[in-house]
């Protein structure tokens, strides 16, 4: 059985306590964004995403622990993590190259709470946009792949070998890359756009509970 195998959480009374905490949090938070800045909370299941995104993202990376390793093979997994990392960004459209005579310097975007204030630059080569929700589920992502490999080395399986047999892994790339290949038709281009933040969403979350409960590791 993977050491990092789990089985279904129980919550204590503290974890309870403090989601609690959190959501009121969140809540106040919520409140002060629509009435203080230009953003806006609606439609009202983007902003709730928003959220799931960066709390799931937090959560599971807390709550994650590497196993014992030496210190190359742990070296590898981080470059497989970050390489992982990079092909996320790539394909979830973070990054991507400016169109001709690009260029606009810095702004924010006023986008519904956890995909906004998003950071955004405008390149003569490239755009860059740091929506938090994104940047911390594409960390939290990595950070499993890296605990995932670590523990798939240290049962005596390649890491990279690992990797790729973790078909859930490739989701939010396979994903957001069909997304852009359906955007290049018309009907479905919107369909595709419409639908985007739901279905990244529900492949982000399926993807987290996979690589931190890995039931094709027991």
């Amino acid at each position: 059985m993977s050491t990092l195998a789990r089985s279904l959480p129980r919550p204590s009374h503290d974890t309870l306590l403090y989601a609690g905490i959190l959501f009121n949090v969140e809540l106040a938070a919520l409140l002060a964004y629509g009435l203080l800045t230009p953003g806006t909370l609606t439609p009202a299941r983007y902003t709730i995403y928003g959220l799931l995104w960066i709390n799931a993202g937090v959560l599971a990376v807390t709550k994650t622990s590497v196993a014992p390793a030496p210190t190359r093979t742990k070296r590898r997994a981080a470059v497989v993590a970050v390489a992982y990392f990079a092909a996320l960004v790539v394909a979830g459209g973070l990054v991507t190259l400016a169109a001709p005579h690009g260029g606009a310097g810095f702004r924010i975007g006023w986008l519904p709470p956890g995909w906004g204030p998003a950071l955004i630059y405008g390149g003569e080569t490239l755009n860059v946009v740091l929506m938090p929700g994104r940047v911390v589920g594409y960390v939290a992502l990595a950070y499993l792949v890296y605990a995932t490999v670590v523990d798939a080395a240290g049962a005596a399986v390649s890491g990279i070998l690992g990797l790729l047999s973790c078909v859930s892994c490739s989701w939010p790339i396979l994903a957001s890359l069909a997304t852009a290949v359906l955007g290049s038709g018309s009907a479905l281009a919107a369909s595709a756009t419409a639908l985007s933040y739901d279905l990244s969403t529900v492949v982000f979350l399926a993807t987290v509970a996979l690589l931190y409960w890995r039931p094709f590791g027991r």
